[in-house]
């Protein structure tokens, strides 16, 4: 995540003083896999309107240092469900939105300030080099009210707090 405001406090985000308005925050976890080869999952999350529309791109976590012949952003195609939603359209990196990869832990974002009432989907989709891939959706609610669902395998609880 791409924001100068932002610290990073023993593996959790803090949010900007800003994220106040928000209308609610997202955890994620990402949990730590016993694997011979562990490399840091691309992740992806995103709100979808529940009668269709264009998705919201909160995150998108990959890695961006990576130039040359073969530009992290070549992967990101593994993120499937978000690529196919829009993320193939979203020039990358986005200022807010794009981040480098992140270690086992929990990560916190802010739904944003705008959000028009109404049904959303949230969606977090991880995909890892020599690991598998995995997509979970909590349907929300806007004003936001609590939530949670839980992956099983590249992804741990992901929970929605309402402000």
């Amino acid at each position: 995540m791409r924001n100068s405001s932002l610290l990073l406090l023993g593996g959790m985000i803090a949010l900007p003083v800003g994220a106040a308005n928000a209308a609610g925050t997202v955890s994620i976890a990402i949990p730590q896999l016993k694997v011979a080869e562990y490399h840091r999952p691309y992740m992806a999350v995103w709100l979808e309107p529940v009668g269709g529309g264009a998705i919201q791109t909160l995150a998108v976590w990959y890695d961006v240092k990576k130039g040359g012949n073969e530009p992290g952003t070549k992967w990101l195609s593994d993120l499937r469900a978000w690529w196919r939603k829009g993320g193939k359209s979203l020039d990358l990196p986005a200022n807010g939105v794009s981040g480098a990869t992140k270690a086992p832990g929990t990560y916190t974002l802010a739904l944003p300030a705008n959000l028009k009432p109404g049904a959303y989907t949230l969606n977090v989709e991880a995909a890892r080099e020599t690991g598998g891939r995995e997509v979970v959706s909590v349907p929300i609610a806007v004003p936001a009210k609590a939530a949670s669902v839980s992956g099983k395998t590249e992804l741990g609880a992901v929970t929605l707090s309402a402000r």
